[in-house]
């Protein structure tokens, strides 16, 4: 295909524009699916492979980390070498690191091979998103932004249920085969779209790659750790506090590098500033309940798996209902501004209202919360990448996407592994037993005292909501004065 420079348009070529949006969608449905679905397929596997505890556990915490710290370098290269390539070689890799899962003979190669699928699912969602901002622009950047959020709150909220539905019925490797087949019709597809680049003169920021990965990756597998600790060991600390230290130095060579891998003048923009902390806040307040809350339901009220995967349909059904709607809003005339108000604000709202939470709650109880909380979302991610990515210079959008994409997958990781801490580390409190703890955040409550088990989760789950609910609150008002349009000063007449 001819390689096109960056120009303002509408659409490239309306062919190339449907099929780039259609590969771009599948990536952003296999790539959440496979991140929350991977966790249903852990029991198989370890049986399977022998396998139990750390090991295990990597399977989920290797394509986390490879995804997040992969994310910005991703962006950035796709800029440099072409959006189309990078996303090509993402799903070659992708689909090499998926398929070597179906085959691998023991745990340690089936870990190796999540980490590399992470690193190609990394190149598929970030030069996914370039290549949508090189191809689309004005009202259809909107909506097609707003189509590939609606895919990828479905992949997050469906990943459990389908995974789960093809393990049944197919086991774990071929599970995994599945994925590696859609995994090529990504690359197949691609093959399609037209590329484009930066008509900048840059080079790759290698010392700038190499420590942003070592420091984030350090960072978050500390916070990785943490719902498994039991008390906060010189190890952890000083693993933590390396990454700390690198990321930090990662800032110093980023303002000193003449081609930099993150031009922190993105950031200094207090608009596209804004979209990053919306983006994080999209995790924070809807994320936590749709990973956790089913597991409340199954241990307190013992209902089934499938039942409480359909109560949670009050909260996926308006995550997958409501992006169209935020891109017609705008679109239509609607300020940018107030909608991303309102949909952190309504997350905020349905935290606070999910306080009624209480043994024995019925699915109708839940019903407004869960609603409130999913309609917030949806409108969230029908508008915050179309917003965002419109702030930015055409030949910094991978880079723009790679860190939009660092902030959603590492918000997810990093909340789901702190939540899990404060609420292991509140009922070790409450119950005064490290092993009761784990056992109890875990949804099980077998013991002789079941009750006083469900009350004491319950009054954890409520603490926990309550700290979501504010800081959610203290994100919609960060935004709302980060987005306020710049006062207008007359100029006096002499």
């Amino acid at each position: 295909m001819t390689t096109t420079r960056e120009a303002p348009r509408e659409v490239l070529e309306p062919t190339g524009g449907r099929i780039t949006l259609a590969v771009v969608l599948l990536g952003a449905v296999i790539g959440p699916m496979l991140m929350s679905g991977t966790t249903v397929a852990l029991p198989e596997i370890g049986a399977d492979l022998n396998a139990s505890g750390g090991p295990l556990q990597w399977v989920v915490t290797g394509y986390f980390l490879s995804a997040a710290c992969f994310m910005l370098i991703a962006g950035s290269l796709a800029d440099l070498l072409g959006r189309r390539l990078v996303l090509r070689v993402g799903a070659i890799v992708y689909v090499a690191g998926t398929a070597s899962v179906a085959a691998a003979p023991n745990i340690w190669i089936v870990d190796v091979a999540r980490t590399v699928s992470g690193v190609g699912a990394a190149g598929i969602m970030a030069a996914g998103g370039a290549l949508l901002a090189a191809t689309f622009d004005g009202p259809a950047r909107t909506r097609a932004f707003a189509a590939v959020g609606t895919a990828a709150g479905v992949g997050l909220a469906v990943g459990p249920t389908i995974a789960g539905l093809l393990i049944g019925g197919l086991g774990w490797r071929a599970t995994f085969s599945v994925f590696a087949i859609l995994g090529s019709v990504i690359l197949i597809g691609s093959a399609f779209a037209t590329e484009s680049r930066s008509d900048a003169d840059v080079r790759i920021d290698w010392r700038g790659a190499v420590t942003f990965i070592a420091g984030l990756g350090l960072v978050m597998l500390a916070i990785t750790q943490l719902p498994g600790a039991a008390s906060l060991s010189p190890l952890l600390l000083a693993q933590f506090a390396a990454g700390l230290a690198l990321l930090m130095a990662f800032v110093l060579i980023e303002k000193r590098a003449a081609h930099p891998l993150l031009d922190l003048d993105l950031l200094r923009d207090k608009q596209f500033a804004a979209w990053c902390l919306a983006c994080a806040s999209l995790a924070l307040g809807s994320t936590a309940v749709l990973v956790t809350l089913p597991t409340y339901l199954q241990g307190v009220n013992g209902i089934s798996p499938g039942r409480a995967g359909a109560v949670m349909l009050m909260l996926t059904v308006p995550i997958i209902a409501i992006p169209s709607v935020g891109a017609r809003l705008v679109n239509g005339g609607a300020s940018p501004r107030l909608v991303i108000i309102a949909a952190l604000a309504a997350m905020a709202l349905g935290n606070a209202w999910l306080l009624v939470l209480h043994p024995g709650i019925s699915a109708a109880g839940l019903l407004g919360p869960l609603v409130t909380i999913g309609a917030g979302a949806g409108l969230a991610i029908g508008i915050i990448d179309a917003r965002a990515m419109a702030l930015v210079p055409p030949d910094r959008v991978g880079m723009a996407s790679g860190l939009l994409n660092t902030v959603r997958g590492g918000s997810n990781a990093v909340l789901l592994a702190l939540v899990g801490a404060v609420m292991v580390s509140l009922l070790r409190v409450s119950l005064g037993d490290d092993a009761l703890a784990q056992q109890v955040s875990s949804g099980n409550l077998s013991g002789p005292d079941p009750a006083l088990l469900a009350d004491s989760l319950t009054t954890v789950w409520r603490f926990t909501l309550v700290g979501i609910a504010a800081l959610c609150a203290a994100s919609a008002a960060t935004v709302a004065v980060l987005l306020r349009p710049a006062p207008f000063h007359p100029i006096k007449e002499n």
